[in-house]
């Protein structure tokens, strides 16, 4: 084969390698046929079959007579990138949580134990009978003006905390409206202080615009050390704070109600913007007093949110509170465009005004509460003398870090080896933190064997040892 050819068949051998590699694993996902994928590659039909002839010997594909290629689901190199740096983890994360039969044990989905996809779909089949003409296709660049009003609304607490319709954005998701806020304060390049542990998310986002960022680890019991976020306020040029409405998503803990008070003072005082990230914030078992964002100048105040977290993914749009920059704000919004489908914007609205997110919520938290007391248990009856954790406050994941020095990464690995992918600790840092830590949810299927589950997070916590 000359060069021009063995360089072909590469190409292709790694086009189909890819193409594999999305699918769910199983040997019924069909591939191309010879003719289509050589029409398709502008290649010849020869060159496609190298490239299938390859693949069949490694055990990627099987061919079937009369009926062509087929996908085989293939062990996982789950060895790809753990020793990279964290990037390359949480990348190995995602590519072990798209096959099909894992144990996603390290997500962060509550709505997965009783979402609203249900009512919001029977709702848009209403709103559709009883308006059975398009509702109005002018272009709404800032979103829905019936969900922003809902969303207003639901926070406003007092005449001197009010929202009105026109400080309401809806984007596309949560990542989607932190980039609005990160381009309208004009960030690229500048600092940004987060509370830690923090979503993976959204630190990646962060490194995405060159964001120089620093943390304040939270101390036990979810509290913000004050003296430590004073030094930083002081000594470094912080250009925005991002702190969470309440509840912690990557460890489940809440700001006790005494560090409100003195973290908003701080805040205060150095006349910082401030981004609360409410994704969570009506997800604590027990509702709370206040929220941070009560005690918060709120010329410097913007809050982002997203439905997703306690409704489902049918309602997967974020959303952005601000009162003082609306210019900036529009300007980006205008820009992206986001193009969101009117009709579930208008049932999110509906179902918001006569009560269901209410109902659906107070019903969700004890649910929560009672997966998490479940999980608990479990992990104080068979790894009691292995790992320590706090008891969540909220939300679906429970925080926890090994009694013993471990390899995390290797735990990762070896579970992964047995279908289970939890979050290991350091994706919640970008300084190196949290190397004996791991997140698990109880948002999870419960029919699995969530006992065997544990057992086999226990002997992987055991081989990975450092001696």
């Amino acid at each position: 084969m000359n060069n021009k050819m063995d360089f072909a068949y590469q190409a292709v051998y790694r086009y189909l390698l890819r193409l594999i590699n999305e699918q769910p694993g199983d040997s019924t996902t069909r591939l191309p046929s010879l003719r289509q994928l050589a029409k398709r590659l502008r290649v010849s039909i020869s060159t496609v079959q190298s490239a299938y002839t390859l693949l069949e010997k490694e055990g990627r594909v099987r061919s079937v007579a009369k009926s062509g290629y087929f996908a085989l689901a293939a062990a996982m190199d789950v060895d790809v990138g753990l020793d990279s740096g964290n990037a390359d983890l949480l990348e190995s994360l995602y590519c072990a949580a798209r096959r099909s039969g894992m144990l996603l044990w390290g997500h962060d989905e509550p709505w997965l134990l009783k979402s609203m996809d249900a009512s919001l779909l029977a709702m848009e089949r209403e709103l559709l009978r009883h308006c059975p003409r398009p509702f109005d296709p002018a272009f709404q660049p800032f979103g829905d003006i019936e969900l922003r009003t809902a969303l207003a609304a639901r926070y406003t607490v007092s005449t001197q905390r009010c929202w009105l319709p026109e400080n309401v954005y809806i984007g596309a998701d949560l990542c989607g409206m932190l980039s609005i806020v990160l381009e309208a304060l004009q960030l690229r390049g500048a600092t940004v202080l987060v509370m830690a542990p923090c979503s993976w998310r959204v630190l990646r986002l962060l490194q995405a615009f060159a964001i120089r960022v620093l943390e304040v680890p939270l101390e036990t019991g979810g509290a913000v050390n004050l003296p430590a976020l004073d030094q930083a306020l002081l000594s470094e040029p912080v250009g925005l704070v991002l702190v969470p409405s309440l509840l912690n998503c990557a460890q489940g803990s809440c700001l006790p109600l005494h560090n409100q008070q003195g973290l908003a003072e701080l805040l205060n005082r150095y006349r910082v913007w401030v981004l609360e990230d409410d994704s969570h914030g009506e997800l604590t078992y027990e509702l709370p007093e206040q929220h941070l964002r009560h005690l918060i100048d709120p010329e410097r105040l913007i809050i982002i949110g997203t439905f997703a977290q306690m409704l489902g993914s049918e309602a997967p749009f974020g959303y952005l509170l601000c009162q003082h920059w609306a210019r900036q704000c529009q300007q980006q919004l205008l820009l992206r465009a986001f193009a969101l489908p009117v009709l579930r914007q208008k049932a999110l609205a509906r179902l918001y005004g006569n009560g269901t997110v209410d109902q659906h919520l107070a019903q969700l938290r004890p649910i929560l509460e009672r997966k998490m007391l479940s999980l608990a248990n479990l992990l104080e009856h068979r790894l009691g003398q292995t790992l320590h954790f706090e008891m969540p406050r909220g939300g679906a994941v429970i925080w926890a870090n090994s009694v013993q020095s471990v390899d995390m990464q290797q735990v990762f690995r070896l579970l992964l080896q047995r279908r289970i992918v939890i979050a290991p600790g350091q994706l919640f840092s970008l300084q190196g933190r949290y190397r004996q830590h791991l997140r698990i949810s109880y948002a999870i299927d419960w029919s699995e064997d969530v006992v065997a589950a544990v057992d086999t997070l226990g002997e992987a916590l055991h081989q990975a040892r450092c001696h």
